[in-house]
């Protein structure tokens, strides 16, 4: 039985890389929070609600544009046969996994800022439904991947669902364009490109895109090596498993009585005396 080594550990470089990403997403986001609870002006009309605008905006984005983005062309060059690869399936289940954890926050720090503006932690808006429906699909391609299956056909399902989904996110996107809704319309990238947001509070939402983004990596970057590490694991408990029943199912061999020095073996069944002794002792 031969059984496929472990994946070889990250070397120096790419463990520090990893680390460097990490620690400046920490870092980013701490920097963001300190700068949006403390430094930036409140609004003249939201005034200190506004500052959930530093967070709720760059985790929308990581949830709906980078992770479910990433995710879906994955699951193209999977279902492409020239650019098909266990990496692909691999990093967009990785993705998937890392944007279900956003798109939760985002639902979450979306129902805070709605009890603060509009006086209800939950309405029946066509954003904020769109934004649960693409929760709701992210948690059936992550029970999707759970099915048994062997790889190959677990990637090809997982990237048919994958795509499914990624039809709900430009309706969550122009959900504010096409219908009438509370949810206000986008604070930098609207029709008119003409951001509504100016000063230490621009920057301080810039810093935030950029700290989520190192952390969506980062995690991503995590969750790689974890998913790879698993599907080491199933296989050898496979190939270990499969091992056990061929040995279980193996003929056993009869045991074989050595006879001892000195003594003549038994003649087998049916043959005579005179058969079963040599010349000496028939003279």
């Amino acid at each position: 039985m031969s059984i496929a080594p472990p994946p070889p550990p990250w070397s120096g470089r790419r463990r520090r890389t990893v680390d460097v990403i990490g620690a400046a997403a920490v870092l980013g986001v701490a920097v963001t929070v300190w700068l949006g609870l403390w430094v930036t002006p409140p609004d003249q009309h939201l005034h200190d609600e506004v500052r959930l605008v530093y967070v709720h905006p760059p985790i929308a984005w990581v949830a709906l544009y980078l992770a479910f983005g990433l995710a879906a062309l994955s699951s193209v060059l999977w279902l492409w046969p020239r650019t098909r690869s266990g990496a692909w399936d691999r990093l967009a289940v990785a993705s998937m996994e890392v944007g279900t954890v956003f798109t939760a926050l985002t639902l979450v720090t979306g129902s805070i800022w709605g009890r603060a503006t509009w006086g209800v932690w939950w309405a029946w808006d066509a954003r904020l439904t769109s934004t649960a429906l693409l929760l709701v699909l992210q948690l059936g391609y992550l029970a999707v991947r759970r099915v048994p299956a062997d790889h190959e056909a677990r990637a090809r399902r997982s990237a048919v669902v994958a795509l499914v989904a990624a039809v709900d996110v430009p309706i969550v996107h122009f959900s504010v364009d096409w219908w009438t809704t509370l949810h206000q319309g986008g604070t930098i990238t609207n029709p008119n490109l003409s951001p509504t947001i100016h000063g230490a509070m621009a920057w301080t939402l810039l810093l935030g895109f950029v700290a989520f983004t190192l952390l969506f990596v980062w995690l991503l970057l995590v969750r790689y090596r974890v998913v790879v590490l698993a599907e080491w694991r199933e296989d050898t408990e496979l190939a270990l498993a499969l091992h056990e029943r061929w040995a279980e199912g193996a003929p056993r061999a009869e045991p074989v009585a050595v006879p001892r020095e000195g003594t003549v073996p038994a003649p087998p069944a049916g043959v005579g005396a005179t058969e079963s002794v040599g010349p000496a002792a028939r003279g």
